[in-house]
């Protein structure tokens, strides 16, 4: 089986502001927008230096309107092993953390796509998770953040953002994947674990359903609203 194996890079640095659309799942913007910018990042990277030839420096002026940013070829910036396609190529001679792994809280995000099975997802997490322990050099992750398809955090302000997140998701299919998340946090593999948009009503409904809570829910509500004064209650509750 063919497997592509996509890369956002570190979205916490240099990434792209989330292109907003009406109706669109943040999450995924999030994601298609941090892989947009590493691909971009990539062919700029392996893109061979312009030269020039005539006019004045080497330079033709006369070909300036047909000129065009020139692009990689893709067998340059991919890289394939065996039925595996990197996407971009991964320098393993130059991905391991600077310093070492005690002066870093590495946190991976995690996000679970649209009409994958619960059963499939435990082992797309566990490839996710050593892909990125074998890039980073490290034997284990301090955050997990999982981020379910369907969910985001929009409205005109907290409590319509609140009230729409309460009926977003699939409640079964969230249950069902989060053992595969727990048996991870108890063989130390994951020191903590984390949900993404996660409102008020959805989180009080999950916590009551899991043995392993997650120790964070990442909101995003930067060009929303704040965050509503009933989930800030039940996170301090919860230690959240």
């Amino acid at each position: 089986m063919t497997r592509l194996i996509l890369s956002t890079s570190n979205i916490m640095v240099g990434g792209p502001s989330i292109i907003r659309k009406p109706g669109a799942d943040r999450s995924n913007l999030e994601l298609t927008n941090s892989l947009r910018s590493n691909f971009l990042a990539a062919q700029q990277d392996y893109s061979p230096s312009p030269s020039y030839a005539n006019g004045v420096n080497g330079y033709d002026e006369s070909d300036e309107e047909n000129r065009s940013p020139s692009r990689p070829p893709v067998s340059v910036w991919i890289t394939r092993q065996d039925n595996d396609f990197y996407i971009p190529t991964i320098d393993w001679s130059l991905s391991w953390l600077a310093e070492e792994p005690k002066n870093y809280e590495i946190t991976v995000k995690l996000f679970y796509m649209a009409n994958t099975d619960v059963k499939s997802r435990s082992k797309f997490t566990k490839d996710a998770l050593n892909l990125v322990m074998k890039e980073l050099g490290v034997d284990s992750i301090d955050l997990l953040i999982v981020s379910f398809p369907g969910m985001s955090f929009d409205g005109d302000c907290e409590w319509e953002a609140d009230k729409k997140n309460s009926e977003q998701g699939n409640e079964a299919e969230e249950l069902g994947t989060w053992p595969i998340l727990e048996e991870l946090y108890e063989q130390g593999i994951v020191k903590k674990l984390g949900l993404a948009e996660f409102g008020t009503v959805k989180l009080a409904k999950f916590l009551g359903n899991v043995r392993v809570r997650p120790q964070v829910d990442q909101i995003n509500v930067k060009d929303c609203c704040r965050v509503p004064q009933p989930l800030l209650m039940i996170a301090k509750q919860e230690n959240i």
